[in-house]
């Protein structure tokens, strides 16, 4: 919470600047809003920028992710400034600054145990398998980092992890996975079947 506060502070015309340009290109709502699992898998509502349109096919269901991410969208997430109201979710202390990545609540019981460790901590805005891949990982190695953070915690790996992040969005690297606009759906590990 030290650091969102002063974090929220500075970013705030950065703040105003995108919420308008998200409102003159697509309208309301500014913010995506979902619910997300946190500390011990305790629901919360997560707060980004909204990246996509609401497009459906003929069918009434949601267009793939991308072909509903708009152009400044990509641009929001290969700066990661999507992610910046989440410093309100760290003010309300559903998340840290440094931990697994939120992900989404119907895959809680898709874990093994193993996976479900993640969950030991709050999640964060950036994290180990975030500085080691982000999007362009697998699954199984996602996971594999997230239990290894929660396993090896310290103030030092979370100052690393927030200088490797800096540097890895300057890179702008691995926002995507291959063929997909963000991930693959993670559909479970064989062990958890």
């Amino acid at each position: 919470m030290a650091i969102a506060v002063p974090a929220l502070l500075v970013a705030s015309p950065l703040f105003c600047m995108i919420a308008l340009a998200i409102r003159l290109i697509m309208g309301k709502p500014v913010l995506f809003k979902q619910v997300r699992p946190g500390k011990d898998g305790k629901p919360f509502v997560i707060y980004k920028f909204r990246t996509m349109t609401d497009a459906k096919g003929p069918d009434g269901r949601l267009l793939p992710d991308e072909k509903r991410l708009t152009r400044i969208g990509k641009l929001l997430r290969a700066t990661s400034l999507d992610e910046l109201p989440e410093l309100f979710n760290v003010l309300k202390e559903d998340m840290s600054i440094v931990g697994p990545r939120p992900l989404l609540m119907r895959y809680m019981d898709r874990y093994t145990p193993e996976q479900a460790k993640r969950h030991g901590v709050k999640p964060g805005l950036t994290g180990w398998a975030q500085v080691n891949g982000r999007n362009a990982l697998s699954w199984e190695d996602k996971f594999r980092l997230d239990v290894w953070y929660v396993d090896n915690w310290s103030l030092r790996l979370d100052l690393k992890i927030i200088g490797l992040t800096v540097w890895k969005v300057l890179k702008g690297e691995g926002i995507s996975q291959l063929g997909h606009a963000t991930m693959e759906e993670f559909t479970g590990t064989k062990e958890a079947r």
